[in-house]
């Protein structure tokens, strides 16, 4: 599943091409998530000038001229696609964008899941980038619940998923398994610094590697996170155990609090 980082950069390489450009064609293959008809869909994004796409939480969020807002989930397998001479009609396709001449992308997904939402309604959570410090430390002293299963709680912070929470954490040396209220305050300041530096080096670095291309989510920048990574940049074995249904990535060098 896309996370922070790769949202962002999404967002960054779809404005390069389409920001300032109508929009000639919406062409919806899969419309069972869609919250409206394909016909009103059409007629309000139609024609209409894409004024800015950026990510909030884990959507991305396309903003036409006029005043509507389409929202993209990619859910768990959702991919951007550029189309062109070379992919002109990708497999597992659910929606297309057409710019005409400026070119046109399309969303695929082969579970058929990623979420098209006109005009979503605005959340509540704050994102991981924007939270400020106090509010983080007041989310965490609150809860009892484990602390990676907190972070990926797109309720209480919007941003990160299964892969990120365990890099910031092994960076952090906590526990996944922590309860959040039971971290001392030192380790949960240092956890929030951490947390804003590991994303904003991941957005920075999955930039320049994939320049002005779509591709899916890069896995390369990970850590710890990954079945194939057997040890951390420490040289310590890396652990795996579930955790509320999702793999967890740790090292002993993560301090379990309790």
């Amino acid at each position: 599943m896309a996370e922070l980082p790769d949202l962002s950069v999404f967002a960054k390489t779809l404005n390069h091409y389409f920001k300032g450009h109508p929009l000639k064609e919406v062409e919806v293959t899969v419309a069972k998530k869609l919250n409206v008809t394909v016909d009103e869909l059409r007629k309000k994004l139609e024609g209409k000038k894409l004024e800015l796409v950026q990510r909030e939480g884990k959507t991305l969020e396309f903003h036409f001229s006029g005043g509507n807002i389409l929202g993209l989930h990619l859910m768990l397998r959702g991919e951007l696609t550029l189309l062109g001479k070379e992919n002109p009609s990708p497999k597992y396709e659910i929606l297309r964008f057409d710019f005409g001449r400026h070119g046109s992308f399309a969303v695929t997904d082969i579970l058929k899941q990623a979420k098209p939402t006109l005009n979503p309604a605005p959340v509540k959570a704050p994102d991981a980038l924007s939270i400020g410090r106090e509010d983080f430390l007041k989310m965490l002293f609150k809860k009892t619940t484990p602390i990676k299963t907190l972070l990926m709680d797109q309720k209480q912070i919007r941003g990160i998923g299964n892969s990120y929470a365990d890099e910031l954490l092994w960076e952090a040396r906590i526990s996944p398994f922590s309860s959040a209220k039971a971290i001392p305050e030192k380790q949960a300041i240092r956890l929030y610094d951490l947390m804003k530096q590991v994303l904003e080096e991941a957005i920075e670095t999955i930039a320049e590697l994939n320049g002005n291309e779509l591709r899916g989510e890069l896995r390369d920048v990970m850590k710890i996170h990954g079945a194939n990574i057997e040890k951390s940049p420490t040289g310590k074995p890396i652990k795996s155990e579930k955790l509320n249904g999702r793999t967890a990535y740790y090292t002993d060098e993560q301090k379990l609090f309790n």
